[in-house]
This record gives structure tokens, C-alpha cells and sequence, in this order.
């Protein structure tokens, strides 16, 4: 900045005291803040070059003009500033200093820009004679000030968000846990009511044929010869009842383990597990399918992720069953490096999409929180009319953390 130091020292004293000799101009022309006198009428007495050129003006131009009217006549808003109310003022009609920082000063141009100034009264003799005004353009600090309140906002917005996306979760995660405290007593009172149905009937038939048998061997010594022929026939078919009763109790013995847990999964592996599932499901659901695995160079999975893949499809299936009332499956696998993809599409009646993310939306929440457990991801399209297509991704060599369970 070039400082132009008043010409107030004769020619004979020494150059270095004259650049001394007017300090105050010296402070005034060299600070970078706007600094200006007024006289009890409000009139410009003196202005430093910072403060003229912040509102458009040469200094000259502004000795004897009211300071009031040329650049503190309004409010930010336009609306009028009366002159009584100017604390600018007031520091030499009341003698209060201030210091204020939420209003404007207006340029030459008609732009107004915002400043912190403090007015202090100038007191000779016991009496005020007017008052000096300091200012700053405040435009960076105002700006600075206002991105870190959107800043702040904006991160109490995604506080809350996450607060609600947090509080939603945990909401979820406690009805998912009670749903599946739920099922799990259905299928136990489901288990034992075949249990007991089925296995305790068959149980009670082969026990009263036992009965019979050894009743009739204990009678055998006192029947006649020729009744021994026809007693050895009934006999024989009561063997032979026995035998079927104990190949229906072998079948549903099976079948509750397979629904417990199939054994071609522990046999055969996850692969011909889930075909025959696939194939077992359609024909019970008399559905045409659309089968296509290519999972020739994917490695077998290790069992925990192996049952999880299992019970997902399960699931899918499940849903289709209850409610898409389709008549065409198409299942498709596909391995690719390490990435397990598993679709299934039916043709059905399809759902809107946020069917499948309501909060009593079990089935999904749970293929989600088991998917989820091993990294993977289960995205799921549909709409009305159209069927619905889910599709599980998950790395074949994906692993729970340690500590949590299956």
C-alpha cells in the first residue's frame, strides 16, 4: 500500500524527522480498517483512505457530508434507518460508545455490505465535541459464519437421520428377534404335534399288534391243529401291517429331519441341495421350472455359509408360494470370481416395492439380516402385474466375524 505522509516539516530539518513528525496520519493511512471523525452535526471531519475507498469514495470527497445519510441510512432490508436511532450518534448525543456488528453500510453504487464498527465519543474540556468510528467489511466473516451454520445444520439433519435410521434398525432388529422366537416355537409345536400325530398313531398300532401277536402265541398250545394253518395266516398279515406301519414311521422320521436339516446338504453339498429343493418345490406347487446352474469352478462353501445360501433359498421359495401365485419358476446360479449369485423369478402377481421393506416384512428381513451377516446382499424387484425377482450376491469365501453365530 502506498502511504503519502503529509508534507508538515521544513526543508532544513533531517528526513528521517519529517517522516516521524505526523504519527497519527501515519496510523490512519496505514491500518486496513475504515476510521472516521464526525462533528456534533454529523459531519465529516476526517477520513483514512481504507474507509473511503470501502464505501466508493476519494476522502475529500466525503469531508463535510453527513456520514449518516451517505452510508448508514438504511437497514439491510431497505427499510429506512431514522437518524435517531443511530448508535453512531448516540456516542456524541448521549455519549455512549458501542460497538456493533449486525448492520451495513451502504457503497456509492447502492450495494450495501456488512460491518462491525464501534463509535467512541471525543470529549475536550469536559464537553463532547463529536465521535470516531471504526469499521470493517465483515462480508468473508458473515460468509464464513454462515457455511458453518448450514455446515452445523446440515449435520444435526443427518444426526437425526442416522438417530431415526438407528432407532428404525433397532426397532426392526427386536420384532425380527420376536418373530423368530415365534417360528421357531411354531415349528417345535409343529414337530411335536407330527411327532406325536404320526409317529405316537403308528406307535400305538404297532403296539397293539405286538399285543395281539403275543396273545395269540401264548394261546397256541391249547388250539387244535387244524386251527393252526388259519391262526399262522392271520399271522402273517399282521407281520406284514407291522412292516408297512414301520416304513410310514421311517418316512416321517425322515422327513421331520429333512425339515430340521436335509441330509443331501451334509451328503451331496450345497449345490445338489439346492436343485433338489428346487425340484421338490415345484413339483409340490405344480409349477414349471426354468433351472440353469453354472457353478462348475466354484468351490464348495464352508457349512455355516453353505446353510445360510440354503435357508435363503428356502425363504424365496417360500414367499413365492405364499404369495405370488405364479405358474413359471426360473432359478438361476452363477459363480464368478468367488461371487455367488442366486435369482429366482417368478411370474406372478407381483407386490410394490415397498411391500418387501414394510416393518412386518419377516421373511425379507430375515434373508436380509442372513445375507448381511456374510457380507452379502439380497436386492429385490417387483410390481404389481409383473412377478418379482430376487436375487441373492454373496463371496463364496465370505465368513461370519468371530464371536457371532450361524
Amino acid at each position: 500500500m502506498r502511504i503519502d505522509l503529509p508534507d508538515l516539516v521544513s526543508t532544513t530539518e533531517a528526513p528521517s524527522a519529517a517522516a516521524w513528525r505526523d504519527p497519527l496520519g501515519l496510523l490512519l493511512a496505514s491500518t486496513g480498517e475504515g476510521v472516521f471523525g464526525v462533528d456534533l452535526d454529523g459531519l465529516c471531519v476526517f477520513i483514512n483512505h481504507a474507509g473511503a475507498r470501502m464505501i466508493g469514495y476519494e476522502p475529500a470527497e466525503l469531508l463535510g457530508c453527513n456520514m449518516h445519510e451517505l452510508t448508514h441510512h438504511s437497514h439491510a432490508d431497505g427499510a429506512a434507518y431514522p437518524v435517531e436511532d443511530c448508535p453512531i450518534f448516540n456516542a456524541f448525543r448521549q455519549g455512549e460508545p458501542c460497538r456493533i456488528d449486525t448492520e451495513v453500510f451502504w457503497r456509492r453504487d447502492g450495494s450495501a455490505f456488512p460491518v462491525e464498527y464501534s463509535s467512541h465519543p471525543i470529549v475536550d474540556g469536559g464537553e463532547v465535541r463529536g465521535a470516531v468510528v471504526t469499521f470493517i467489511d465483515i462480508t468473508e466473516r458473515r460468509r464464513a459464519a454462515d457455511a458453518l451454520r448450514a455446515a452445523k445444520n446440515e449435520l444435526e439433519l443427518r444426526v437425526r437421520e442416522r438417530t431415526h435410521a438407528l432407532e428404525t434398525a433397532l426397532h426392526q432388529v427386536r420384532e425380527l428377534a420376536a418373530r423368530t422366537d415365534a417360528v421357531r416355537e411354531e415349528e417345535r409345536t409343529r414337530i411335536a404335534r407330527e411327532v406325536h400325530d404320526e409317529l405316537g398313531s403308528l406307535l400305538v398300532a404297532l403296539k397293539m399288534d405286538v399285543n395281539w401277536m403275543d396273545k395269540r402265541l401264548s394261546e397256541q398250545a391249547q388250539r387244535r391243529p387244524e386251527d393252526a394253518e388259519g391262526m399262522r395266516e392271520r399271522m402273517r398279515c399282521k407281520c406284514q401291517n407291522m412292516s408297512h406301519l414301520i416304513e410310514r414311521a421311517v418316512d416321517n422320521v425322515g422327513r421331520i429331519i429333512t425339515d430340521l436339516r436335509p441330509s443331501i446338504l451334509d451328503h451331496q453339498g450345497l449345490w445338489a441341495a439346492l436343485e433338489w429343493q428346487a425340484q421338490e418345490f415345484v413339483a409340490s406347487a405344480e409349477m414349471a421350472l426354468d433351472w440353469r446352474m453354472d457353478v462348475d469352478d466354484a468351490p464348495e462353501p464352508p457349512e455355516a455359509l453353505a446353510i445360510a445360501v440354503f435357508r435363503i433359498f428356502q425363504e424365496m421359495l417360500s414367499n413365492v408360494g405364499r404369495h405370488a401365485r405364479a405358474r413359471r419358476l426360473a432359478v438361476h446360479i452363477r459363480h464368478h470370481a468367488g461371487l455367488l449369485q442366486l435369482s429366482v423369478q417368478d411370474d406372478g402377481v407381483g407386490a410394490p416395492p415397498q411391500a418387501f421393506e414394510s416393518a412386518n416384512a419377516y421373511g425379507v428381513m430375515g434373508m436380509r439380516e442372513r445375507a448381511r451377516h456374510f457380507g452379502g446382499d439380497i436386492r429385490i424387484h417387483s410390481s404389481l402385474g409383473c412377478g418379482t425377482h430376487m436375487e441373492l450376491s454373496i463371496a463364496l469365501s465370505s465368513a461370519p466375524a468371530p464371536g457371532e453365530g450361524t
